[in-house]
């Protein structure tokens, strides 16, 4: 059984997902193409870090709400593990980082993925997510897609 909780991103496990993040994203898109939250963003305040964990306590995948304090919120850093992928673990991120959200008083949540990320942008639309303008930093990027899902 998978479980999710938030978990503090400054353990040795979490920042090795961190970085397979990172090179998967930059064997993908150039640097100027990756907005990637780094350990110190990820570890300041209205940052949650959603780690899925199996029976053995491994880590799978991870996700992150940033509460823009605005009543929007911003996934960043969603990962699963190879191992992991296509049994539900990033299905089980989403619904525990949109619940928090709501208890948080996010009415809107908002991502930005890479064009060539087409799975995830399918898990995301199957997901109620619905493509937006680029907004923030994404703003003039070729390689963003931006996706908005209203959680009222």
């Amino acid at each position: 059984m998978t479980t999710i909780a938030v978990e503090d991103p400054r353990q040795p496990e979490i920042a090795s997902m961190l970085r397979e993040g990172a090179e998967f994203a930059l064997a993908l898109y150039p640097p100027e193409g990756c907005f990637l939250l780094d350990l110190d963003e990820l570890s300041a305040p209205g940052v949650s870090v959603f780690v899925a964990r199996d029976d053995a306590g491994v880590a799978l995948g991870m996700a992150a709400l940033v509460d823009n304090t605005d009543s929007t919120g911003e996934l960043k850093r969603m990962f699963v593990r190879d191992a992991a992928r296509g049994h539900g673990v990033a299905t089980l991120l989403l619904e525990a980082l949109e619940a928090a959200a709501r208890e948080s008083s996010i009415h809107t949540l908002r991502l930005e993925t890479g064009t060539l990320h087409v799975a995830a942008q399918a898990l995301y639309a199957k997901h109620g997510f619905d493509g937006i303008a680029p907004f923030g930093p994404y703003v003039g990027s070729e390689y963003s897609v931006c996706m908005q899902k209203s959680l009222g």
